[in-house]
């Protein structure tokens, strides 16, 4: 078993190990003080993983319920949080019980929200099955829904108890879940550890292919990337902006799309744009954004806004810029890069620069 701890306040433990999912039961039982479980998944993941975790408590005599809404980024908004918490009220869940969020980003961000205000906060535990939580999402304590208006606008900084990490339940993915969660682990490679990027690059069909050694050192690197950030800047006042990177463009691609692309995807084509704009603000080497497509390419990653739909223009991505979280003052702040493995804070590029890059 590989182990990490993310230095927050609370902190906690990531545990990464195959079969480690047979196993979260008795662990959970040995380490926490609890009541009775609340495991909340999407109806997906339910019928795959859910009922057999649910099982595995109720065999050593732990009280548990299943919560599941319908999976997809469509669900995280504050009517399921609401429809979830209704129904826990009903079943008597009280400030001694605990959540468990058994899925991806979309079941982490509910369920971890769901957790930091029912009855003003009750403990949670993430177990994230794709591998896009489970590199990024599921360790550093943010939660979130979206409104009409823009992605993540409501949420909350909230810690889990553990976060418990299977790298086998990656084999019952469609291959487009893989995908989409290697744009985050480029996303690391990118901004803050260059021998991570090569590695992917030169480990890719291996890591398509859910090797163990390869996947493993996938998650747990970017997992140690991501702890450490996080241990030196837990409620995003600084230095935690620098793992937005991709997210900017990325983000405001997905609200102009209402959420019908996946997260990677669009994080994918995001980093491509913001490494357009370091190579028109001469912050960095004019082949940077040709290496990053060249990664992009071996993930089947898209790297143009042709890519993710026929109609995207610029002037639909530009006003939707302003929504994002990132403008802090009215002031837009940006991650670039100097280098493969150097990111650093921009503020205010000019909008004709974004434009040219999009």
């Amino acid at each position: 078993m590989r182990v990490l701890k993310v230095n927050t306040k609370p902190s906690y433990e990531i545990l990464i190990k195959e079969n480690l999912l047979e196993e979260i039961p008795e662990d959970v039982k040995k380490n926490f003080d609890f009541g009775k479980i609340a495991i909340i998944t999407d109806n997906k993941v339910k019928s795959i993983f859910g009922e057999k975790l649910l099982e595995g408590f109720k065999k050593i005599g732990i009280k548990s319920k299943i919560f599941s809404f319908p999976e997809g980024e469509q669900s995280k908004n504050i009517e399921t949080v609401i429809s979830l918490a209704r129904k826990m009220i009903q079943n008597n869940f009280d400030r001694k019980d605990l959540i468990i969020a058994l899925g991806g980003g979309v079941v982490g961000d509910i369920a971890g929200f769901l957790a930091s205000i029912y009855l003003r906060g009750i403990p949670f535990i993430q177990v994230p099955t794709t591998l896009l939580a489970q590199v990024d999402s599921s360790v550093g304590g943010k939660t979130g829904i979206d409104l009409p208006e823009g992605k993540n606008l409501i949420g909350t900084f909230y810690q889990p108890l553990r976060v418990y990490i299977d790298p086998l339940v990656l084999k019952t993915l469609p291959k487009n879940e893989l995908i989409n969660g290697m744009a985050e682990v480029i996303k690391y490679g990118c901004i803050l550890d260059k021998n991570l990027f090569y590695f992917v690059l030169e480990k890719a069909e291996k890591i398509l292919k859910c090797s163990t050694p390869e996947i493993i050192e996938v998650i747990y690197t970017s997992c140690n990337l991501k702890a450490n950030v996080v241990s030196m800047d837990e409620k995003e006042t600084g230095y935690r902006r620098i793992l937005n990177f991709g997210h900017t463009i990325g983000h405001a691609i997905e609200s102009v799309l209402e959420y019908k692309i996946p997260h990677g995807f669009a994080v994918s084509v995001g980093m491509v744009v913001e490494a357009k704009i370091s190579e028109k603000l001469k912050l960095c080497h004019k082949n940077l954004t040709e290496e990053i497509i060249k990664v992009l390419k071996k993930f089947e990653l898209p790297y143009k806004l042709s890519h993710l739909s026929p109609k995207l223009e610029p002037s639909m991505i530009l006003p939707a810029l302003s929504k994002d979280k990132k403008v802090w003052k009215g002031t837009l702040t940006i991650i670039l890069l100097k280098n493969i493995g150097q990111a650093i804070f921009y503020e205010n590029p000019p909008y004709e620069v974004i434009k040219e890059a999009l």
